[in-house]
Formats: structure tokens, sequence, C-alpha cells
């Protein structure tokens, strides 16, 4: 629809690309500003970088073991732009930065193609300064990466779908829906490909388009989906016979099911979620309508169902499990988005309402700033303040050894190249049954018991990982030393109130005894 020439120039849209080049740009603008988060940016990230180092693109591993519960997308796309940029924070978060870009550009094309650009515009105003969508394209999980190929897979195809009825170009698009759906696949598993296509077709249903039918069956669709997402797949159940029971069924379907897992809340949860971290540009939705209240309500579009339906199913599919996540209802944003920039739009004289509508961007940009620049000041990891001192750094034959925890962000703030041993129980890790980094770590060794052994350190098997030749780096507890006495033997070299490192020695001989010394001599100042 094109724009009347009374439309004041602040509703005239940019060209495409210029507008696509700003949301990336804006979205990039703070993701250098703060150090990764534990468990999950240090966990997701530290997979891709050793990804990276390792040189298997293959099989995404935490600390050296296969880790199962997602796809590989997220770490290809990670390990790619560190590959380029080095390990930096905004080259961590760049998968995250991508599916937000995707979700934000889908939404203004779609709505600038099938409504009108005043619409469009607004639509994508909205959801890049809303806080929740803006802080989760700078959260490097694999989330917002997921959300950004939902959203584009329920777009182009129904963007497909109005084309084919209206007898214009449609296969480009449906193509596009398909790749994106793959994408959505090797981002996060099933739900990938299930929300869109859940989404369509009660669209299809509601608006009577049998057309999304047969759409549904596209043989070229397909084998596109198949060709970009299949092989992987079957690479890891060929390599991994478990991997099927593991990655389909327990990290689908049990954990959907079943309530071991943390985070339990009600049916409620996401209500207030949404209503809070998208103000203030949630308050527009409580505004009474326009001038115009009282004139006739035009019957709902397709574009209408499409957003409510779009909504609805993504809220309503995980308000099921029990387990739930902030960050699972991102794929919800695009269609809120638009539905909060119709309801500012309708029945209101433009020139009354620019004034508001800027003031609400300017104040939620400044609050998507504000977010941040909290998270970086309070939410900081141990990891990310454990700093080995200057001019100390883990030398090539070293070994680092974690005590009774496992820090995700120390091999990416240490600059570490090879795999990490860990101390613990593991005998009792293997049959943990909450989600924690014990039974992340017992599940990989599954896959790869071989390594899990050297990996692996069994507290009572401590003298033999330590008294050894060569120099340890340990982390752990700050308290550590209470548990481990033997710890006196060591240099602290690093600590913070939750967290210290020390350097071990060794025993030049390898003698198995070396834990039984009394306590050496304070290093010195120049030592």
């Amino acid at each position: 629809m094109t724009p009347r020439t009374t439309t004041p120039a602040w509703w005239t849209a940019p060209q495409p690309l210029w507008l696509i080049a700003g949301i990336f740009a804006w979205l990039l603008i703070t993701a250098w500003a703060r150090p990764l988060m534990a468990p999950d940016e240090g966990r997701y990230v530290g997979i891709a970088l050793g990804m990276l180092h390792s040189g298997d693109w293959l099989v995404p591993r935490l600390d050296g073991l296969p880790f199962f519960h997602k796809p590989p997308l997220f770490y290809w796309i990670g390990a790619a732009a560190m590959a380029v940029a080095g390990p930096v924070e905004w080259a961590a978060r760049l998968p995250s930065v991508l599916g937000a870009g995707i979700a934000a550009s889908a939404l203004f094309l779609f709505l600038r193609r099938w409504s009108t650009v005043r619409l469009a515009l607004l639509s994508t105003v909205v959801l890049v300064t809303t806080p929740f969508f803006f802080l989760g394209a700078q959260f490097a999980n694999l989330d917002m990466l997921v959300a950004g190929c939902i959203s584009g897979t329920v777009l182009f195809g129904a963007g497909a779908v109005l084309a084919r009825e209206r007898e214009e170009p449609w296969r480009g698009l449906l193509a596009g829906a398909y790749l994106l759906a793959a994408a959505g696949l090797l981002a996060k598993g099933l739900i990938g490909l299930l929300l869109p296509t859940l989404v369509l077709l009660a669209w299809c249903a509601v608006t009577r388009k049998a057309v999304v039918l047969r759409l549904a069956v596209w043989l070229p669709g397909w084998a596109i989906l198949l060709a970009v997402a299949g092989p992987w797949f079957v690479a890891m159940q060929m390599k991994y016979p478990g991997f099927f029971d593991y990655f389909v069924i327990t990290q689908h379907f049990r954990r959907f099911a079943s309530s071991g897992f943390n985070n339990e809340h009600g049916m409620w949860f996401y209500l207030p979620v949404l209503a809070a971290l998208t103000l203030p540009w949630f308050a527009w939705a409580l505004v009474p309508r326009g001038h115009d209240a009282a004139a006739p309500r035009t019957r709902f579009s397709d574009i209408d169902w499409l957003m409510w339906i779009w909504l609805v199913v993504i809220v309503g599919f995980f308000s099921l499990p029990r387990s739930k996540l902030v960050g699972y209802v991102l794929p919800a944003l695009p269609p809120l988005a638009c539905l909060i920039a119709q309801r500012v739009l309708a029945g209101r004289v433009l020139d009354t309402l620019l004034p508001k509508v800027r003031a609400t961007a300017l104040a939620s940009a400044l609050v998507c700033i504000a977010c941040v620049a909290g998270l970086a000041l309070y939410a900081r990891p141990p990891g990310t303040r454990l700093r080995l001192p200057e001019g100390q750094a883990v030398a090539a034959g070293d070994q680092v050894l974690m005590l009774d925890s496992y820090l995700y962000e120390i091999p990416f703030y240490w600059q570490l190249r090879t795999p990490v041993r860990i101390a613990d129980d593991w005998q009792a890790a293997a049959t943990d049954t909450r989600d924690n980094w014990r039974k992340e770590i017992a599940d990989a060794a599954r896959f790869d018991p071989a390594r899990a052994a050297d990996l692996l350190v069994d507290r009572t098997q401590l003298a033999a990982a330590l008294c050894t030749p060569r120099t340890t780096w340990l982390v752990g507890p700050s308290n550590a030393q209470l548990a481990h006495p033997w710890l006196a033997r060591a240099r602290l070299v690093a600590f913070t109130p939750a967290v210290a490192a020390w350097r071990f020695p060794g025993s030049a001989t390898g003698d198995a005894h070396c834990l039984d010394l009394p306590p050496a001599a304070p290093a010195s100042a120049n030592d």
C-alpha cells in the first residue's frame, strides 16, 4: 500500500537495505560492553571457542566432551565470528544479534509489503527498542537465534501464502521459509520446525486458507530442509548411537513433560514477564483507542489474525511445561510489537501522535542501554573477575584443574586452548537428576568415556593428577583449603570472595606422595 502524500516524513521508511543495516548497528552497539554471564553465556561461548580451537566443527563439545543438549548452528556462527575477530564478547554474541536482526528485518519487509509502510516502520521501532528483545539480542545463548529463525519462517511462509493467493511470485518466499525452518532445526531442535508449523496451520484453519496445507507439502521445500539440516543429525547418530535417544527423547519430549528440571513456574508465568519486559511500549496496549473509537470496528484482516495466532501459539506452547525460562517466549515479540504498533496507530491523528511515539521510543531505547549498563556493573560472574596477574599465563604444557566446580567462562577469559580437568565426586554426579553443571558434564561423558576418564578426576585420584612434573593451575572456591588442606602447598595467584586460583608446582620426580609434603615457603615478590 503506497503512503499518502500527506504522510509526515517521519513515517516514510528508508530503503530496506539501509533500515536493515541500521537494525544490526543498533543491536551491536553495546554487545561488547559487558562480560559473559554465567552459566549460559560462558557455556555456549566456551563450546564455540572449543570448536574453533580443536578444529572439529562437527561435534559440539563442552570441556572436550560431546555436548548434545542443542544442535550446532549457534556454535558454528560464534566460532566463525571469533575466528575473524578473536575471542571478544561482541563476536561471541553475534549469533544472537543475527537472530534478532533476522526477526526485525523480516517483520519490516513483511508488513511493508502486505500492510502499510507506517505500520511496518513503527512495528520495527517497537520491536528493536523493546528491552526484552534488545537484551535477548545481546545474550549469548540459543533463544534469540531460534526466535529469529521461527519468526522468519512464519513471515516468509505467510508471505508465500498471500502471494500465491494473489497469483504473484511465491516460490522464492516459500524456499526462504523452508531454509529458515532448517536453520531453526539446527539452532535448537524440533521447535524450529514445530512452532512455525503450528502458527501457520492455525492461521490456515481460522482464515480458511487451504493453500497453506498444499504449500506445507511442497517437495522442493522439503528437499531444501533435509539437505540443510539432515546431514548433521544423521552424522551424529552414526557416530554416537545413543544420540537420538538423548537429543530427541530426553532433551525434547522428557524435558517438555517432566517436572524434574529447574525453573518450575505456573501457567501464568509468561503474562507478567511479557508485560514487564516490554515496557514502556506495553503501556500503549492499555491506553484507550483514539478519538474515533466509537466508529464501527473493521473486520480482522489476514495480518491481524496471523499476529494474534502467532502470539497465542508461542505463549500457550511454552506455558504448558512446568520448566520455564524467560527467553523461551522471545519468538512472541515480533507479533506483540506489531499489535502494539496497531494499538498506537488506531484512530489517532498523526500530527498529535508523533511526539508521544518519539518520546516512548527514546525512553525505551534508554531503558535498553541502562539495562546493559546495570548488567555490566552488577552481573559479573566470579570467573570474569578471576584474572591472572600481569605477566602470568597458562603455558602450553601446563594443566588447569577445577576443584569441585566448573566455571564456564574461565576458558574464554584465560584464553585456554585445551580442555580443563575437573575434580569432583563423579560417581554421585552420574546419578544426579538435577539440572546443573555436574549433570551436563556427566551426560557428555557418556558419549566419550575414554576421554572422560582423563578429564574427569575423582577426588580420590587427586594425588595422581597433581603429582606430575608439570605445573597445575587450580581453580576452585575461595575456601577450598578447608576441604583440601594440601592447597597450602600451592601458591595463591588470584582471589575473589567466591573463587580463587592457585599455582601448584607438582613433583619434579612424579612422586605420588607430593600432597603429603609440608607447606612450601612463601614465594618472593620476584618469583
